[in-house]
């Protein structure tokens, strides 16, 4: 019998060290780690492990390799929480409000500017707005102490920007044990070029995957790179459908270009063509044209 036919024959309705049943009395749980197996107790699952060691580690990479490969059923970003339209990848066409650090699409903040209506106060949870830079400050330093793990991130990107790796890196990795995408991203990226810590392949790939799994299609592009790199131009492929599918355009650059060398056929090809036109047109709104437009008018959206 073959290792995974062995593996589907398991009798999971009884406890894989004593082989007591499952009755009224006596509930089963799963092995922590994998859907192999499950134990009447603490004990059985202890005295088990040596012979479920070697099975259990496969079904691990089997079940991440499936979870990295999936379909996320939307980007990190999600949607505006005002037009309820998904955000554009492109992270200056929209605005963060310290005071609730909710994401708000250009398209909603223009017609807002516009409307009449007071502009004192925030357009989702209603607070009113500080005036001042310390009193935007406070507010944003608020959300940092209540453990906002977007709030952290952006912290974060503000010493990126300026330089203070090491600092950025201490944000990155609070916000990402808080579950922050956005964070994880930039935690790989800071162990790829060695920026504010030593360079770590094995932790970069890591965050990367933490990062492509909730649906960062720059993450999953990068992990496509990678791939590609690595000789292996079939799972450069899968990630850069999924990646192309939520916008992002490198990587149908990237497909193009393993279409090329017959990685991927014409069909799936255009395939991932129409899901990344269909991604980039839900994304568009008469008040995001419009925002788009001031924009280039006055050479700033504010």
């Amino acid at each position: 019998m073959s290792q995974d036919n062995a593996n589907a024959a398991v009798d999971t309705s009884c406890c894989a060290s004593c082989g007591i049943p499952e009755v009224d009395d006596t509930k089963l749980m799963e092995c922590n780690a994998c859907d192999l197996v499950r134990y009447c107790s603490i004990a059985c699952q202890r005295d088990h492990i040596p012979k479920h060691l070697r099975k259990c580690t496969k079904r691990v990479a089997e079940l991440r390799e499936e979870l990295l490969f999936k379909q996320p059923a939307s980007t990190h970003r999600e949607d505006c929480p005002i037009c309820m339209l998904p955000h554009h990848l492109d992270t200056k066409k929209c605005t963060m409000l310290n005071c609730c650090s909710k994401m708000i699409c250009d398209g909603c903040c223009h017609a807002y500017l516009f409307s009449g209506a007071e502009k004192h106060r925030c357009l989702f949870c209603r607070t009113f707005l500080p005036s001042g830079d310390e009193q935007i400050a406070k507010q944003r330093l608020k959300r940092i102490e209540l453990n906002d793990p977007v709030a952290i991130t952006s912290e974060g990107l503000g010493l990126d920007k300026n330089g203070d790796y090491v600092k950025a890196f201490e944000c990155y990795t609070k916000a990402a044990a808080l579950g922050d995408i956005e964070a994880h991203h930039r935690l790989a990226m800071l162990y790829h070029w060695g920026q504010g810590v030593e360079k770590y392949k094995r932790k970069e790939m890591y965050h990367f995957k933490e990062a492509a799994v909730g649906g960062h299609p720059t993450a999953r592009h990068n992990l496509g790179c990678d791939e590609l790199n690595n000789g292996n131009p079939e799972k450069a492929a899968k990630h850069w459908i999924i990646a192309a599918t939520h916008g992002n355009d490198d990587s149908i650059k990237g497909l193009m270009m393993v279409f090329k060398g017959g990685a991927i056929s014409k069909e799936v090809l255009a395939a991932a063509l129409r899901a990344n036109q269909a991604a980039v047109d839900a994304a568009k709104s008469p008040q995001r044209d419009a925002a788009e437009e001031h924009r280039r008018s006055k050479g700033t959206f504010w």
